[in-house]
């Protein structure tokens, strides 16, 4: 008789199922898949980096039991950095910006986070949260997980993510597509995918104000074309876990686009979703209806929309910003 094992929630991020999306997969005549990372203990997929990030600090000693770990994130990295850090003995710091969703704020908290919200700048500015972040681990010794430049982020995907694609499709997959945070999912998941069929096309879905369809498209960040409501996403500059990486496509997706398709897939398949995620399904239909009926392509459901409720699910929100929940699909390419 074979020996029951049984582990802690570390044991179960990751393996996620595909979820096939009923409606967008008939209209267009292709298989599209979601990769469901909202069943993470997390809550998302930046459980994985959270993971990878920490078990690459162990087995380098940079963590010790006790250790305090600081990261400056739009939330999701935190959590997962929270609940994995929880699971092992670590504590966490979250410096965030206070522009995110008070959910995201609030769940940090309530699992036990220190958490620290700075306003919004940018990446050049000394106040930006990354550096704020970085700062605070030289002063307290903390350990900076530093998810935007450590390659142990993609290397988790690389790992995991790229792999379970592969094996769930049975290797018949013909895109992926994915948005860009820190670059890690992308990057990661490229790189396993394209090792096993260089012929597996990798899609970037960019919200406007973001650098990286500027990027992979015309060889630099600097094309200024708007903003995004989407949080955790939208990336300005080249992060080391992107370098290198290659894609075949990059879109522009609008938040309207993104916006429609969480609202119908709420609706119509019961699945509630997050507007990152809403960004990659748009860029998946894309490139379905640009390449023909009969591809397999994989997409991130990035996390739920529970964190999301106060913004990107409320009416008042939603109409402030000229966005309609109830605008129809046929409307993103009539």
């Amino acid at each position: 008789m074979s020996e029951l094992r049984y582990h802690g929630i570390a044991g179960h991020i990751g393996k996620t199922p595909l979820i096939r999306l009923q409606a967008l997969s008939e209209v267009t005549g292709c298989e599209i898949l979601g990769k469901a990372e909202f069943m993470n203990p997390g809550g998302s997929v930046k459980d994985r980096a959270a993971q990878g990030i920490i078990d690459d600090a162990e087995a380098k000693g940079f963590l010790k039991p006790g250790a305090t770990i600081v990261e400056g994130t739009a939330g999701n990295t935190g959590i997962g950095l929270t609940v994995v850090g929880h699971s092992k003995g670590y504590q966490t710091v979250i410096v965030i910006p206070e522009t995110q969703s008070p959910e995201k704020i609030s769940l940090l908290r309530t699992l036990g986070a220190e958490v620290i919200t700075v306003p919004e700048k940018p990446y050049s500015d000394p106040g930006n949260y990354n550096h704020v972040a970085q700062r605070l681990a030289k002063e307290k010794g903390w350990f900076w997980a530093n998810q935007f430049d450590n390659l142990a982020n993609r290397h988790a995907h690389y790992c995991t993510t790229g792999p379970e694609m592969w094996e769930q499709t049975k290797g018949n997959v013909d895109a992926f597509v994915a948005s860009v945070g820190t670059g890690g999912t992308l990057a990661g998941t490229a790189l396993y995918l394209k090792e096993k069929n260089p012929n597996v096309a990798v899609v970037c879905a960019d919200p406007y104000g973001a650098a990286m369809w500027s990027w992979f498209t015309q060889g630099n960040g600097e094309t200024k074309d708007g903003d995004s409501v989407a949080e955790g996403i939208g990336q300005t500059r080249i992060t080391k876990n992107l370098e290198g990486i290659v894609v075949d496509k990059a879109y522009r997706i609008t938040d309207q686009a993104a916006v429609t398709i969480v609202n119908q897939l709420l609706r119509q398949e019961g699945l509630f979703l997050g507007l990152s995620s809403g960004i990659n399904i748009a860029g998946a239909v894309r490139f379905a209806r640009e390449s023909g009926p009969g591809k397999t392509i994989v997409t991130i459901l990035c996390d739920s929309g529970h964190k999301y409720q106060s913004k990107l699910y409320n009416p008042s929100w939603l109409q402030d910003r000229k966005l309609d929940p109830n605008l129809p699909i046929d409307s993103l390419w009539a």
